[in-house]
C-alpha cells in the first residue's frame, strides 16, 4: 500500500482544486473502517478554539484556528478508537462543512494543507457551505472515515 490510508488516484489532466486531495482513494477490502462523526473545535471544557467573546457579547471567529483544532480533535478520536495505532494518516475520506465558503475556504485549506502537504497522501474530500452548524461559535465541522489495516 502506498500510504496508510490507501492509494490516491489523480486525474492526469491536472484538474486539481485549491487544496491537497486526490480525486479518489482506493483501500484494501480487508481493512476496518472508522466512521468519525462531525467534529468541531470544542475543547473538553465546552469552549471553542478560534472563538473569542468580544466585550459587546458577539464573537470573533477564526476559521483557520478552528480547522486546526478540528483536525487535532479528529486525530484524538482516531487514536482513541485504535488504541493509539492510527491517526490522521489513516483518513480516506472527509466532508468539510463551512458556514461561509468565500470567507472560510482559504483559511480552512491552509490548515488542511499543513496536515496533508502531499495530495497523493491526502484523503478524498468534499467541501460544502451549510446554512448552519450546531453552535453559532462554529465556522467549520468535519466528518470523515479512516481505514485501519488488519
Amino acid at each position: 500500500m502506498a500510504s496508510p490510508n490507501g492509494t490516491g488516484y489523480l486525474l492526469s489532466s491536472g484538474a486539481q482544486g485549491l487544496a491537497n486531495y486526490p480525486h479518489a482513494r482506493t483501500i484494501p477490502s480487508t481493512a476496518k473502517i472508522i466512521f468519525v462523526s462531525g467534529i468541531s473545535s470544542r475543547r473538553p471544557d465546552g469552549t471553542f478554539e478560534g472563538c473569542e467573546t468580544k466585550p459587546d457579547g458577539t464573537y470573533a471567529l477564526d476559521c483557520g484556528a478552528q480547522t486546526a483544532a478540528v483536525l487535532r480533535n479528529i486525530e484524538t478520536v482516531i487514536r482513541g478508537a485504535t488504541d493509539g495505532k492510527c491517526g490522521l494518516e489513516s483518513v480516506v475520506d472527509a466532508t468539510v462543512f463551512l458556514m461561509d465558503i468565500p470567507r472560510d475556504y482559504g483559511p480552512m485549506n491552509a490548515e488542511w494543507n499543513k496536515i496533508w502537504p502531499d495530495r497523493t497522501k491526502a484523503p478524498a474530500r468534499t467541501c460544502v457551505q451549510v446554512a448552519g452548524l450546531p453552535n453559532d461559535k462554529i465556522l467549520v465541522e468535519i466528518k470523515c472515515q479512516a481505514v485501519v489495516s488488519n
